[in-house]
C-alpha cells in the first residue's frame, strides 16, 4: 500500500517541520487533486462507452458530458480549421471534427450529430492498473479529451491512458495529410511514475462522412456526380476502412502496433469529382507512391491480352498468329511455361539457353507490336523448390506453432504436442510439419488430450529425418489451399529476395505488365500484407508496368493493381452465366473505386463428347459486357484447342472486332449502357461499308430441332430480319423452309452468294459464320423455318 494513504503514515506527516513540511503539504496537495481527478474518471462509466464499434470491442470510452456540462459544437474562434482552396475542415478542441466543408459548392461532407471522435487510441484490453481492476478484458477504444495546433502539427491528449500524440500536418492545394509523428507516454499526474501501458491500436483520422451515390471501399472513398471525399494512405502501413453506420461511413485511418504505431500518413481529399484523379495523382507524386493514376490513364489501359500458359520456343509463332487473329494488342506469358517453380525460377529444360531464348520469344512479341507481359507467383514457393528441400528455408511460414511433448526419435511416426491441433488441415497434399530441418506429412490427428499427429512419413520432400527433444517447438507448413504452394513470412526479408528475382527477370526480358497472382496467400494481417508483398515486388520492376491486376487486393493495392482483378475459366456450357455471375456482378461495385476489371481469363475448347466447345456468341457475349464497362478481356490460348477447332477463325474475328473498338474508343455512353443489360445480347457487325454497326440480337433455340449443331441469332436491320448461323463442329447443309428468292446468303455483309434451292426449300451451306437477310419475313415466320430445317451431312 502507498504510504500516503495510510492513516498512521499521514499521521507523521503532521509533526514533520520546515521545508520538509511544506514540500509534503504540496504533496498532499497534488495527491488530494489527483485522487478526485481519478473518483470522477471512474465515476463517468461513459468513458468506457458501451456502443460496439465491431464485435466483440467497446465504443468510444470517451468522458461524456455530466450535469451541468455541455458538449455542443464550439464556436468558430475556438475550432481548429484547417483549409486549403478546395475544403474546410474544422476540429472541435475536444477533438471531435466539426465540419467538412466543399468550399466551391458549400456542401457539409460530415453527418451531423455523429458521436465519433477523430482521435482515438486502443488496447485490446485497458492496462493501466486502475482500468484493469475496474473494467472487462476486452478490446478498448480511448477517445481524444483535448486537441491544440501548434504550428504544422496537431497535439493530441488521450489523459485517460496518459498518451500525447503529435500529428504533422501538410496542407496542399490537392489534399490535407496527416502523419501520426509519435506518440509520447505523459502519466497521469506528476506524483508518482506509472508504468507505461502500451497503445495498440490508434486512429489518427477519423471522419463521419455522410453518404453519397457512391462508395468505393477499395480506394476509399465517397461521391457522387458534383463532390469526392477520399481518405487515403500515403504509406502501406495506414490501416484504412470506412465503417457503416445509418447515413454515413465513418472513415478511418489507423495505425497498428503489429505493423507500425508511428510515422504513418493518410491524405484527406475533397473535392469536385471530375477532378479527383488528379488529386490523387498529386498525392502519389508527392508521397513516392506507385502511380494508379497515371497507369488507368494510359491509352494501353484498355486492351484485352492473349494469355499463355503453354510455350516454348519452337511454338511461339503459332501462339503470336493466333493473337494477332484474335486483333489482340498485348500477350501474356504464365512463369511456368519457362521456369520449373515458384521461388528460385529455375529454368525449364525447353529453355535450354535460359533467358536468351526468353528473350527472343519476346523480340518476336515485339516485333509484332503486341505488348509482352508476365503471370507471376511471387508470393509463395513450390515444394520442390531449393526454398523448400533439401533443407527447408527457416523463413517459410508456418501457420500453428506447437510444442512436443514427448522425445522423438528419427524413426517415430507418432509425434506427442502439448497444443490441441484441431486448427490443423487434413486436405490432400498439404499434411505438412517442419522441425528444423525436417518436414514430416502426417496422415491423421487427434483433438483431445493426449495430442498427437499420428501415420507420420518422415523426411518428407527429400529432407532428413532427425531426433529432437521435449519442448522442442514443431510448426504446420502453411500451404496454400489453391494452388499447393508453400506460404512465406511477410515479416523477413524472403519476399524482397524473391522480389529481386522477379525484377531480375521482368528487366532483361523485357516485360512490360504483370498479373500478380495468388495475392491472397499470405499470413495475416491481410490488409497490410496482401499489399505489402505487391509493393515489395513492385519496387523492383524497371519500367514501371504500364498496368497490373491480381487476384487479391487491400487498400494500398489501389495504386499497383490499376486493372482490378481476372476470373478463373469456365466451361463453354456455363460461360455466360458465370460471367453474369461473378464479373458483371463486381464491375458495378469496383468502377466506384474509377478501376476496371478483367472479364476473362476466357478458356477454349474445342468441340468433342464432353463440350459444345467455344462458340462465337459466348465469346461476343463476353467481350461485349466487358467493353460495356470499358473493360479488358484475356483469352487463355490452347494450341491443340485453337488449331483442332472449325470454328477458330470466326471466334477469333469476334475478338478481333471487339478490341479494334476498344482501341478506338467507338462505343458511345448510350451503347454501353445498352451492353450493361445482361438479359439483352449484341453482335458487333462491319457492313456494307466496312463500318462497325452494333445490334442486338437473340438466339434462335434448338435449330433444326436440337441444341448442336446449328447455332444461329436473329437480328433486326434495314426493315428486314437477319440471322448469324454457323455449324458448331464441322460443316453440312441446311435444309430451310424458306423460299431462296426471300434470303440473301452473304459471309460479308454486302457480298450476296448463291442460294441453292427448289419450290419453297433453301439449301444454305452450314460451316462458317455466315449471315442471311430475310426479306419481307415476319420474325416468327423466320425462327419457325430455322427450327424446322434439317441439317444434311457434308
Amino acid at each position: 500500500m502507498d504510504s500516503i494513504s495510510n492513516p498512521r503514515a499521514a499521521g507523521q506527516i503532521c509533526v514533520t517541520t520546515g521545508p520538509l513540511l511544506l514540500s509534503m503539504l504540496d504533496t498532499l496537495m497534488e495527491r488530494k487533486k489527483w485522487m478526485s481527478e481519478r473518483r470522477t474518471f471512474l465515476k463517468q462509466a461513459g468513458l468506457l462507452g458501451l456502443t460496439p464499434l465491431s464485435t466483440g470491442t467497446l465504443g468510444w470510452p470517451g468522458v461524456r458530458p455530466g450535469k451541468g456540462q455541455s458538449a455542443g459544437a464550439a464556436t468558430d474562434a475556438e475550432n481548429i480549421v484547417l483549409e486549403n482552396a478546395e475544403m474546410r475542415l474544422a476540429i472541435n478542441p475536444n477533438g471531435s471534427a466539426e465540419s467538412l466543408i466543399h468550399k466551391p459548392t458549400g456542401q457539409e461532407c460530415l453527418a451531423k450529430g455523429a458521436d465519433a471522435p477523430m482521435f482515438t487510441v486502443t488496447q485490446y484490453r485497458p492496462y493501466d492498473n486502475e482500468l484493469q481492476l475496474s473494467y472487462p478484458a476486452r478490446i478498448t477504444h480511448f477517445p481524444a479529451d483535448q486537441v491544440r495546433r501548434e504550428g504544422d502539427r496537431l497535439i493530441v491528449s488521450f489523459a485517460l491512458v496518459g498518451y500525447e500524440a503529435a500529428i504533422d500536418l501538410k496542407i496542399t492545394d490537392a489534399y490535407i495529410a496527416f502523419k501520426l509523428e509519435s506518440l509520447t507516454y505523459k502519466g497521469y499526474t506528476s506524483l508518482r511514475k506509472k508504468w507505461q501501458t502500451p497503445i495498440d491500436e490508434t486512429l489518427f483520422v477519423q471522419l463521419p462522412v455522410r453518404n453519397r451515390r457512391n462508395l468505393g471501399e477499395w480506394l476509399n472513398v465517397m461521391w457522387d456526380e458534383e463532390v469526392a471525399v477520399n481518405l487515403l494512405a500515403t504509406d502501406p502501413y495506414a490501416q484504412i476502412d470506412a465503417k457503416a453506420r445509418r447515413g454515413y461511413r465513418l472513415f478511418q485511418a489507423g495505425t497498428v502496433r503489429d505493423v507500425r504505431l508511428e510515422g504513418v500518413g493518410a491524405a484527406l481529399i475533397a473535392t469536385a469529382t471530375p477532378r479527383l484523379l488528379d488529386r490523387i495523382a498529386r498525392v502519389e507524386e508527392d508521397f513516392n507512391l506507385p502511380r494508379g493514376v497515371e497507369s488507368r490513364q494510359r491509352k494501353e489501359y484498355k486492351y484485352s491480352y492473349y494469355e499463355v500458359l503453354k510455350m516454348t520456343p519452337q511454338d511461339a509463332d503459332r501462339h503470336i498468329k493466333f493473337a494477332k487473329m484474335g486483333g489482340f494488342r498485348t500477350m501474356q506469358i504464365y512463369y511456368r511455361a519457362f521456369a520449373k517453380a515458384a521461388g528460385h525460377f529455375q529454368w525449364r529444360p525447353e529453355y535450354p539457353n535460359g533467358m536468351r531464348d526468353l528473350k527472343d520469344i519476346i523480340s518476336k512479341i515485339d516485333e509484332t507490336e503486341m505488348i509482352p507481359g508476365c503471370h507471376i507467383h511471387y508470393n509463395k514457393v513450390e515444394k520442390t523448390d531449393p526454398y523448400v528441400t533439401p533443407v527447408p528455408d527457416p523463413r517459410l511460414n508456418l501457420s500453428q506453432i506447437f510444442t512436443l511433448a514427448a522425445p522423438v526419435d528419427a524413426i517415430s511416426t507418432v509425434i506427442t504436442v502439448e497444443e490441441n491441433p484441431q486448427l490443423c488441415t487434413m486436405d490432400d497434399r498439404r499434411r505438412f510439419l517442419r522441425i528444423v530441418n525436417e518436414l514430416i506429412e502426417y496422415d491423421s490427428f487427434t483433438t483431445t488430450p493426449p495430442y498427437r499427429f499420428q501415420g507420420c512419413k518422415r523426411a518428407a520432400l527429400g529432407t532428413q529425418p532427425g531426433s529432437y527433444v521435449a519442448g522442442a517447438k514443431i510448426g504446420q507448413l502453411d500451404i496454400s489451399r489453391e494452388v499447393n504452394l508453400v506460404l512465406i513470412t511477410q515479416n523477413t526479408d524472403m519476399q524482397h529476395e524473391i522480389a529481386v528475382r522477379w525484377g531480375e527477370i521482368y528487366r532483361e526480358a523485357g516485360f512490360r505488365f504483370i498479373y500478380y497472382d495468388g495475392a491472397q496467400d499470405v499470413p495475416p494481417p491481410y490488409w497490410f500484407t496482401v499489399s505489402r508483398a505487391q509493393w515489395l515486388v513492385y519496387q523492383q520492376w524497371d519500367p514501371t508496368p504500364l498496368w497490373a491486376e491480381g487476384a487479391c487486393k487491400s487498400h494500398f493495392s489501389w495504386h499497383i493493381l490499376t486493372r482490378g482483378n481476372a476470373f478463373d475459366v469456365f466451361k463453354p456450357e456455363v460461360m455466360k452465366s458465370a460471367t453474369r455471375a461473378y464479373p458483371a456482378a463486381e464491375i458495378p461495385r469496383v468502377k466506384e473505386d474509377f478501376t476496371s476489371i478483367n472479364f476473362g481469363w476466357i478458356g477454349y475448347w474445342a468441340p468433342g463428347p464432353e463440350t459444345i466447345g467455344t462458340q462465337p456468341d459466348m465469346l461476343e457475349y463476353v467481350t461485349s459486357r466487358a467493353a460495356g464497362w470499358d473493360c479488358p478481356i484475356s483469352l487463355v490460348g490452347d494450341l491443340p484447342a485453337l488449331e483442332t477447332h472449325p470454328r477458330t477463325p470466326d471466334n477469333l474475328e469476334v475478338l478481333r472486332r471487339w478490341e479494334d473498338i476498344r482501341a478506338q474508343s467507338w462505343l458511345t455512353q448510350q451503347q454501353k449502357m445498352a451492353l450493361r443489360n445482361l438479359k439483352q445480347e449484341h453482335t458487333l457487325l462491319v457492313n456494307e461499308h466496312g463500318k462497325f454497326e452494333l445490334v442486338p440480337c437473340e438466339q434462335i433455340e434448338r435449330v433444326a430441332g436440337a441444341k448442336q449443331p446449328g447455332r444461329a441469332f436473329l437480328f433486326s436491320r434495314n426493315g428486314n430480319v437477319w440471322v448469324a448461323y454457323w455449324h458448331t463442329s464441322g460443316s453440312g447443309v441446311l435444309e430451310i423452309p424458306l423460299e431462296a428468292k426471300r434470303v440473301r446468303l452473304m459471309r460479308e455483309l454486302g457480298k450476296p452468294l448463291a442460294v441453292k434451292g427448289s419450290g419453297k426449300v433453301a439449301r444454305l451451306p452450314l460451316g462458317e459464320r455466315r449471315y442471311l437477310e430475310c426479306e419481307g419475313l415476319a420474325r416468327q415466320e423466320v425462327i419457325a423455318a430455322f427450327q424446322n430445317a434439317k441439317i444434311l451431312s457434308g
